[in-house]
């Protein structure tokens, strides 16, 4: 018992469990990307969640300090915390699969799913605090110090915990991995506690935590694909490539999160499968013609489908692509068919970043942006600021095409962002993937092309009928006007209708 009093230190403990919520909670926005995607919505929910359930745990743990609060009686609290840990990885998509009431709004579904997954762990973290205070308080004329330096401990803790797992630890050992080596070090610390006390009831309670850890421990490796089947994982996406038959023809799809953004043909750079990767060909084909050699910028990299397609159909053309996941390139280079001596000039950096630093007044013939995933679109490539940087670096005869995802039956996104981009852009042109049945879609994908001079649309050659000046005039008038800045860019709220139609 005396060499546990002696190692026994209060502040080194509330700082590594302050850190393990934080590295849960940094964890959790990549474990439900795959799911629900990335948004201002998943990240209230989990920031929100995390922090009630801390609030619980504090008070439930200040009620059983006062009656319980002993070394042994942590141990179990801390044994706790690490079987909630460990059912994050079961519950992530147990719960994902549970129908939820359609009348529920959005919002609520979110919060219900968080906090079925993370609300339980957090709260048991929660109760170590004030646990901890209770033991530590030997001199009621300190009891001030002593509160405070716990406190300012664990928000250390929790400093470098964020600091941690988002600059490193994600990127070393990805999520699942980090849910189990947060859980096995909890263990160990729950394993120190409660063999202090009488030796044959301190051996039965670590026997217990043992056989009850290890038998998790079995079943989470019996079942390694409760949660993880990503080709890598990185700090912005899960990916996975899978091999398909579409249309007769052997491909290889790239998935992001929840999105199959790409499918490529290894052998064929110039198929294209997608409706809007075709409209994007049949937009620029008469600049094609006219400039073999054109400057192109690419916003968002994805399976490079076009970048390949540009390269082989003009390969004297100048080709950069702004990815800003290293290894959504590494794998395209691995397997979805770019070569590794490629022409394509590849900045892995954000967009906004590349056309701030890098990016030159009138140095290119075209810009695309095709970094939207899904509905979880990064806000600061949709506001009246990009689009005007954006109209710097085109030449007077360039072009912006972008694909965007809406449903007609609501379309706030899409009126917002034609109404945005008409603020740097004379000319918008909007071209639904199916023109037939746009305004009914829940979710359709729209290419839109921004000019600073008049369009020829006869000389397009398109499959799907760009929307007419009056068609686009009524649709846009069906609600008051918005323009997304960087300072009011509600991209998520406009989106949610769709989100919830789809699910």
């Amino acid at each position: 018992m005396r060499l546990r009093q002696r190692l026994w230190n209060p502040y080194v403990l509330v700082f590594l469990t302050s850190g393990c919520i934080m590295t849960i909670e940094l964890v959790a926005s990549r474990l439900i990307a795959p799911r629900l995607g990335v948004s201002l919505y998943t990240w209230t929910s989990i920031i929100g969640v995390i922090l009630a359930g801390i609030s619980i745990g504090n008070y439930i743990g200040g009620r059983l300090a006062d009656r319980y609060a002993s070394l042994p009686f942590l141990g179990l609290i801390l044994g706790l915390a690490s079987f909630g840990t460990l059912g994050i990885l079961f519950l992530t998509d147990a719960l994902i699969g549970i129908e939820i009431r359609d009348s529920l709004p959005l919002m609520v579904q979110i919060v219900g799913y968080i906090a079925g997954v993370y609300l339980l762990p957090s709260a048991i973290l929660g109760c170590v605090s004030p646990i901890v205070v209770k033991l530590s308080l030997t001199d009621l004329a300190r009891a001030g110090t002593t509160v405070g330096k716990v406190y300012a401990w664990s928000s250390v803790g929790s400093i470098a915990g964020t600091f941690a797992t988002g600059f490193w630890f994600i990127s070393w050992f990805g999520t699942r991995t980090i849910i189990m080596l947060v859980a096995a070090m909890l263990m160990v610390l729950a394993l120190w506690f409660v063999t202090a006390g009488e030796w044959r009831r301190a051996m039965a309670r670590a026997l217990v935590l043992v056989v009850l850890f290890a038998l998790s421990w079995w079943l989470l490796q019996r079942n390694g694909d409760l949660v993880s089947d990503c080709l890598v994982e990185t700090d912005y996406f899960c990916i996975k490539v899978h091999k398909e038959k579409v249309a007769g023809r052997e491909v290889r799809s790239l998935v992001l999160d929840r999105l199959v953004h790409s499918y490529s043909d290894i052998q064929d750079p110039t198929y294209l499968q997608y409706g809007y990767e075709r409209t994007y060909a049949q937009v620029i084909e008469p600049m094609m013609r006219a400039k073999p050699d054109l400057d192109v910028f690419f916003i968002g990299g994805g399976g490079y489908t076009f970048p390949r397609y540009l390269e082989a159909m003009l390969p004297q053309s100048h080709l950069v692509v702004a990815e800003i996941d290293p290894m959504v390139t590494e794998v395209a280079h691995e397997h979805l068919g770019l070569r590794r001596d490629t022409q394509i000039e590849t900045k892995n950096l954000d967009a906004r970043a590349y056309m701030a630093w890098y990016g030159e007044p009138n140095s290119f013939d075209i810009v695309f942006g095709d970094a939207f995933n899904d509905y979880s679109v990064p806000f600061h490539l949709t506001t009246l600021e990009c689009a005007q940087r954006i109209a710097e670096l085109l030449r007077e005869d360039g072009l912006y095409v972008a694909n965007i995802i809406d449903g007609g039956r609501h379309g706030h996104f899409l009126r917002a962002f034609v109404r945005t981009l008409r603020q740097a852009f004379p000319e918008v042109l909007v071209i639904p993937n199916d023109h037939n049945n746009w305004r009914t879609s829940v979710r359709s994908t729209f290419v839109i092309v921004a000019s600073k001079k008049p369009l020829d649309v006869s000389a397009m050659r398109l499959e799907q009928r760009p929307l007419t000046p009056e068609e686009l005039e009524g649709y846009l008038a069906l609600e008051p006007p918005m323009v997304l800045t960087d300072n009011h860019v509600p991209v998520d709220n406009l989106l949610a209708p769709v989100f919830e139609d789809s699910a």
